[in-house]
């Protein structure tokens, strides 16, 4: 298969080009650096610059007849007060989450529709499907691209396309080191510094990026796919869930214990 991944210089990215690479998959890792790997093609492409992503496309078809696979793995995270968080800081954030991935999608459909044939992963979390603690503009940004993915599995399926949302718990990778952190007012700084803790040590515990990039496999080797699919740790993906079979409060109260917040 000729598979594209954005997001490929470090972590999640890098593990899943190199594990497909690996496999024998004509592999093409898109991230803002040139990333060295004997096992995929790194084209630095900065995924928020609709310009670049087209040139980067037309790069791969100049050698490849098809493009099978498109993993939308570039984000970013951001945590802070949803009151403390600035224009600039959010319009970044959805303009990497939610453009950026669009722009690619938008960028291969058109040779998936000519082969008639593509499938595209939307990496996304377990965040988005509720509204976490001073992760409340991030939640946002992947809950969006949620329903983006949604309405297109409706778009584009006559031509045999399928698109789904990959919802990852926490992973061990360097996430936290490269989050966009907001200014911290007085009001949450007790609590802010409480819940921040909990959630690097959240990250230090999660599962091991191969443990993704094997699941990742076994979702292309399925012939259909359902919207969206979920993988991290039990006590992550529970929540989802409980959020639709608890009354809201209980729910609230049992968020709330797990943030460190009561």
């Amino acid at each position: 298969m000729t598979i594209i991944i954005t997001g490929t210089s470090s972590g999640i990215g890098f593990v899943l080009a190199e594990y497909f690479g690996k496999k024998g998959h004509k592999v093409y890792g898109l991230s803002r650096k040139h990333t060295d790997s004997q096992y995929f093609r790194s084209i630095p492409t900065d995924v928020t610059d609709n310009v670049a992503v087209q040139n980067a496309i037309a790069e791969v078809l100049k050698t490849e007849s098809r493009i099978d696979v498109l993993i939308n793995n570039a984000g970013m995270g951001m945590v802070g007060a949803v009151e403390d968080s600035t224009k600039e800081d959010i319009l970044k954030l959805f303009n990497l989450n939610l453009v950026g991935s669009v722009q690619m999608m938008s960028a291969v459909l058109p040779k998936m529709r000519e082969n008639k044939f593509g499938k595209i992963i939307n990496v996304s979390s377990i965040g988005s499907e509720m509204g976490l603690p001073f992760r409340g503009f991030y939640s946002a940004s992947k809950s969006a691209l949620d329903k983006v993915t949604e309405a297109m599995r409706y778009e584009v399926y006559p031509w045999n396309i399928d698109v789904c949302s990959l919802h990852l718990g926490d992973i061990k990778t360097n996430i936290a080191e490269n989050r966009v952190r907001t200014e911290v007012s007085a009001p949450y700084k007790s609590v802010f510094d409480k819940v921040y803790a909990l959630m690097n040590s959240h990250v230090g515990d999660g599962t091991e990026p191969l443990e993704v990039a094997a699941y990742v496999e076994n979702l292309l080797n399925k012939n259909k796919w359902k919207a969206h699919y979920y993988f991290g740790k039990f006590g992550q993906k529970i929540g989802v869930p409980l959020k639709w079979i608890l009354p809201q409060g209980t729910y609230e109260n049992l968020m709330k214990k797990y943030n460190n917040l009561k």
